[in-house]
């Protein structure tokens, strides 16, 4: 599949791979931030943004997407950064096709299986009646109980589209039956370690990269070196932008 791509700089190839629920745009802080030293493609992965909706949300089924884009923009290679399920599609290319990796990040994940699951989340959204006079206060207001965090309410509220006709950007049926691969991890067929630079950056009061974690990461990227960010959670490019972006400029550069 051939993703939706934002660009933006000019230089050495950049691309940067959102996190679940999210889309190219999210990212714009830190595209902003390495725009200044590199070309900058942020994609829009399946069922998200504007890229299109399609079974099949593997890790390496989105790694796959990854590569037959950026064939496609004429990269044959490219430093790749991804959060979340990003980094996971990430890491998946890494070890798949090393030759179009030149350098890795994975921002707050690791290459184990999480417990935690964002099925009440999906439920919550496709209940939601669509009809032509929804508001976004209305909207709100009906993923509360599943979703209470305001915050979170508000990032998934942004694949909302209303109007005369509401609809979710989100493939939301298709990654309600990929739930289960998305939360979980398995290397991909033929792979092998991949050997290149690699960084993983952490949200210091996240708890998605435990120290437990780094004997999985090792394994697969033996040369991987770590950065945690002070006063960040999960969502750090977001919460310490500034600390993120100077961390990806030391090592991408």
């Amino acid at each position: 599949m051939i993703l939706n791509s934002i660009e933006t700089g000019a230089g050495a190839p950049v691309v940067l791979l959102h996190g679940l629920f999210g889309a190219a745009k999210n990212l714009g802080v830190i595209a902003r931030g390495l725009s200044g030293r590199a070309r900058v493609i942020s994609l829009d992965m399946r069922n998200h943004g504007e890229s299109a909706h399609a079974d099949g949300m593997g890790y390496a089924d989105m790694a796959g997407d990854v590569a037959e884009t950026m064939a496609a923009l004429g990269l044959p290679g490219a430093m790749v950064v991804g959060h979340s399920m990003g980094g996971k599609t990430a890491m998946s290319l890494a070890l798949s096709r090393p030759e179009m990796v030149e350098k890795l990040v994975v921002m707050d994940i690791a290459p184990v299986a999480y417990r935690h699951g964002h099925d009440s989340y999906v439920a919550a959204m496709r209940a939601l009646p669509l009809t032509p006079s929804l508001t976004r206060h209305e909207a709100d207001a009906a993923l509360a109980e599943a979703v209470p965090e305001p915050a979170m309410r508000s990032f998934l509220l942004n694949n909302l589209i209303l109007g005369a006709a509401p609809r979710w950007r989100l493939g939301l049926a298709e990654i309600a039956g990929a739930m289960p691969r998305l939360m979980g991890w398995q290397d991909p067929a033929g792979g092998e370690p991949y050997t290149g630079p690699t960084l993983f950056v952490r949200g210091a009061t996240s708890d998605y990269v435990p120290d437990s974690a780094w004997g999985a990461i090792v394994e697969r990227f033996p040369g991987a070196v770590e950065k945690t960010i002070a006063e960040a959670g999960h969502w750090l490019h977001a919460e310490q932008p500034a600390a993120v972006i100077a961390a990806l400029k030391e090592f991408l550069f």
